[in-house]
């Protein structure tokens, strides 16, 4: 099977979302599913520039594996990145955006004590 890498920019209200597939076709719905998640988490956090999102398929010999979704969020001082592999999308998804609003609470929390 040919990898399918497809690279799309979506302009989102707030932020730009950039969207890259591998081994997966391209998906409004989980397009919309994320940047409805991300676009909560900035929001909160005004110091998200833009964002960049992995959509890709493993062949793992785990059924709980395959799907991973990996973030890059842009911002002032160091970027923030996650990353989950699960059965599905939508829960590698529910995983990152956990994973991300952990990391961006350390860092309000570490800023704020200045």
């Amino acid at each position: 099977m040919p990898i399918v890498s497809l690279r799309l920019i979506k302009k989102q209200p707030n932020m730009n979302i950039n969207f890259e597939y591998h081994e997966v076709a391209a998906s409004p719905r989980l397009e919309a599913l994320i940047a409805e998640k991300l676009n909560k988490q900035e929001s909160k956090y005004d110091s998200i520039v833009n964002a960049d999102v992995y959509f890709k398929k493993e062949n793992t010999s785990n059924p709980e594996q395959g799907k991973i979704c990996s973030v890059r969020l842009n911002m002032p001082g160091p970027d923030i990145f996650a990353e989950a592999s699960t059965a599905s999308f939508e829960a590698s998804i529910a995983k990152v955006i956990s994973e991300l609003r952990s990391q961006l609470q350390k860092r309000k929390e570490k800023l704020n004590e200045f």
